[in-house]
């Protein structure tokens, strides 16, 4: 009879269950007070008073002051203990990794970049991992052994059948065998691994323009181009981890690439990514295209052509749309999503001139009509949803008052 008291409906779930809604509560509001919490959840003042002296006596929240300059008398605040659990992220790209560890609230408290130029590695990638690690959690102030669960971003995607990366020639000293098993054998805390466009995604779900949709796609265009797919809520990838590699998609315009794998490119690719913009600008005879590698001269270029209502710069904002919509067509006949969302910087520089542009090419092209949104998540999206995706796992451990 021990294992009843654990089923659903029991005193000690129901309890628990009351327990995550606080803290979500607490989560999502900040301090809070004992009638506050009250009112939120529906519970009665005797039992929200001995829900928090339950989430105190666990470590989980803290006393943080009283509520001055409200009417009536003061009340005692009570918030989450940000130092209750710590998780971190890393976002791999050819040149560099970027590290970050943030606390349970959701606050970066250490950040850390790792500079990874280069075909052949100076590191083995174990190295660069725990050094890219070790610099946002020293950057912290903590210790390795604090960080609870870490999130790995990168370009293409663990095949789930073999455990060896797919999808991202580009990114040397990623495609060894055993590398899921050695990043396992130096790392104390769970590791997860998510292609790089789906945290993109999951940080526009839980922070930005996505936020309430259960079914969006999310187009991706920076370094390379490609798209994350969310389907009733849940990120869709695919049987080898592949869906939205749309990079590879053989599309009008642009000649047929074959053995697409080995040339890491696409039609697609060729004819929408950010590596194609300048080419296009010299064509239209724009004569000062920027420098730099090509995601960031993309972004400058789109960001310009933005400020222009006529001339050259226009003209390359209509035909850019004109070759994403060529695309997003295919993506949104086959999936029919209630929204896109537009990502990465050589998308979100053109802001709401190159996604209104892009809507009315897209109602040219397709027959469903999903609502397009500019990503609002700016700043580090992909390293974002890697905290995102690992806080979450990790406030469904440590949230668990059942055990």
């Amino acid at each position: 009879m021990a294992g009843i008291a654990g089923t659903p409906g029991t005193p000690r779930v129901l309890r628990a269950m009351n327990d995550r809604a606080a803290l979500d509560l607490l989560l999502a509001h900040g301090p809070l007070s004992r009638t506050r919490i009250g009112k939120l959840t529906g519970l009665s003042k005797p039992t929200a008073s001995q829900l928090l002296a339950r989430l105190e006596a666990a470590g989980l929240v803290r006393a943080t002051g009283t509520s001055e300059g409200r009417p009536g008398p003061n009340a005692q605040l009570y918030a989450i203990d940000p130092a209750v659990a710590y998780a971190a992220g890393l976002d791999v790209t050819p040149q560099r990794i970027r590290a970050a560890v943030a606390d349970i609230t959701g606050r970066t408290v250490g950040e850390y970049e790792l500079p990874t130029p280069g075909r052949r590695p100076a590191q083995p990638v174990v190295r660069q991992v725990t050094d890219a690690l070790d610099g946002a959690v020293k950057a912290a102030g903590l210790a390795r052994s604090d960080v609870h669960r870490l999130v790995i971003g990168t370009p293409g995607a663990f095949d789930p059948g073999t455990g060896r990366l797919r999808y991202a020639s580009h990114l040397p000293g990623w495609h060894s065998p055993a590398l899921l098993d050695d990043l396992a054998a130096a790392l104390p805390m769970p590791v997860e691994y998510e292609n790089d466009v789906n945290l993109a995604a999951v940080a526009e779900q839980r922070l930005g323009a996505a936020r309430g949709h259960e079914d969006f796609v999310l187009l991706w265009n920076q370094e390379g181009l490609g798209a994350a797919l969310v389907l009733g809520g849940r990120l869709h990838r695919g049987w080898t981890g592949g869906a939205g590699e749309v990079g590879f998609l053989p599309v009008p315009g642009a000649p047929l690439v074959r053995h697409v794998t080995r040339a890491n490119s696409g039609g697609y690719q060729e004819l929408a990514g950010s590596q194609a913009l300048p080419g296009l600008a010299r064509d239209l005879g724009i004569s000062d295209v920027p420098p730099g590698p090509h995601a960031e001269a993309a972004a400058r270029l789109v960001a310009r052509a933005a400020d222009h209502a006529d001339g050259p710069h226009r003209e390359l904002l209509r035909a850019y749309a004109t070759r994403l919509a060529t695309g997003l067509a295919s993506l949104v006949s086959v999936l029919d999503p209630e929204l896109v969302v537009l990502s990465g910087s050589a998308l979100t520089a053109g802001g709401e001139v190159l996604r209104a542009l892009v809507q009315a090419e897209l109602a040219e092209l397709a027959a469903a009509r999903p609502r397009l949104a500019v990503g609002e998540v700016r700043e580090h999206p992909v390293l974002r949803g890697a905290l995102e995706s690992a806080l979450a796992a990790t406030r469904d451990e440590v949230f668990d008052t059942s055990r």
